[in-house]
Parts: structure tokens; C-alpha cells; sequence
């Protein structure tokens, strides 16, 4: 399990990971979110209320891949038509992700981690209630998401949640975050 110092040094390289990414990827971001506005009508961010640490809500950041008044659902629940062309691509590279890391400065969550979910999805918050995985920050991206395992399966999804916990490091989450940036997993899809 994760330490007290441990994360309070996960704390600190988060913070400065997130401020150095949100700098240094302004211009994109700033592209992305102008690509958004313009290939569908509403806003460029589309926000959203996720279950945190402590089982604490927040406001999750992300960039808006469906169209603008689709039902507030899951990824697994989500019809592929909602998808946008420009949010299939964002979703694809998991560029949609990116505003995340205001959340991560914020203290909402960090780069890795459980993937947030919905209050509405029971069965997860279930789940890794029983297994103590409100325990840490919620995480851009995980093990669960690179092992291909989503938000559809709650008991597979708290126990891979409950081995990141178990064993997570430094290392660990650098070779997570690699595996994000190289395209592995696949987190949350849209199905139907």
C-alpha cells in the first residue's frame, strides 16, 4: 500500500508533471480545444462529476468528444454515433485526456491511478468500496485502463484497482504513463 511519504512525493512530482505538461502543451491544448468548437457546435471542455478520493465528487476535465447534449453515461454506455469525428480521433490518442492535468494541479486527482467514475455507476463504487480504492487520487490513466479493463466490469476493474494500490511506485507509474503515451489499453469505449 501506498505510504504516507510516498504520497506525499506522488503529490510533488504530480503538481510539477502537470504544471510543466499544461505548459508546455498550451499551444496544443489551444488547438485542440479550438478543432472541438469548431467541428460541432458547444463548448470545447466538457465537464463532468466523478467520484474521487475519499469518495469525495469532483469536477472531471476533459475535452468534449460527443455532441453537445448526449446523455450523461458511461463510455461502455455510450452510443458510437454521439462520438464526434474530431472526438474519435481525441479519444483515439487519448488527447481528450489532456485538460485532466488541471485536475492533477488541482489536487483532484493524479497522473496515475484508479480512473474515476460516475456517481451514478453503483457497482463500481461498490466494488472498490470493498476493496479500499477511494483510498488514493483517481488517475488520468491506470492499470485497469492498460490492462483493457473498464468501468463494464466492476469486480475485474476494483481488483486490478487493488493490485495498482498494492504495488504502485515510481516505476511503476512511469512505465504506466509510457504505456499511455505508446497507445496500449484501452480504458472505457464507446460500444453501442
Amino acid at each position: 500500500m501506498l505510504q504516507t511519504l510516498d504520497r506525499g512525493l506522488k503529490r510533488v512530482l504530480d503538481f510539477s508533471a502537470s504544471l510543466f505538461g499544461l505548459i508546455v502543451l498550451s499551444p496544443v491544448l489551444l488547438v485542440i480545444a479550438y478543432l472541438v468548437r469548431r467541428s460541432s457546435p458547444g463548448g470545447a471542455l466538457f465537464l463532468q462529476e466523478r467520484v474521487g478520493y475519499n469518495e469525495k465528487p469532483f469536477t472531471c476535465i476533459k475535452f468534449r468528444t460527443m455532441a453537445a447534449g448526449t446523455p450523461n453515461v458511461g463510455s461502455h454506455d455510450a452510443a458510437e454515433a454521439w462520438i464526434t469525428p474530431i472526438g474519435r480521433t481525441l479519444r483515439a490518442y487519448k488527447l481528450d485526456e489532456l485538460p485532466q492535468l488541471i485536475n492533477v494541479l488541482r489536487g483532484d486527482m493524479s497522473l496515475v491511478g484508479p480512473r474515476p467514475c460516475l456517481p451514478t455507476q453503483s457497482g463500481v463504487i461498490a466494488a472498490r468500496r470493498a476493496k479500499n480504492v477511494f483510498s488514493i487520487r483517481p488517475g488520468i490513466t491506470g492499470l485497469a485502463q492498460l490492462s483493457g479493463i473498464d468501468m463494464s466490469t466492476p469486480e475485474a476493474l476494483a481488483k486490478a484497482d487493488a493490485e495498482y494500490i498494492r504495488t504502485a511506485g515510481l516505476w511503476r507509474d512511469l512505465k504506466l504513463i509510457l504505456g499511455s503515451i505508446a497507445g496500449k489499453g484501452s480504458g472505457d469505449a464507446a460500444t453501442r
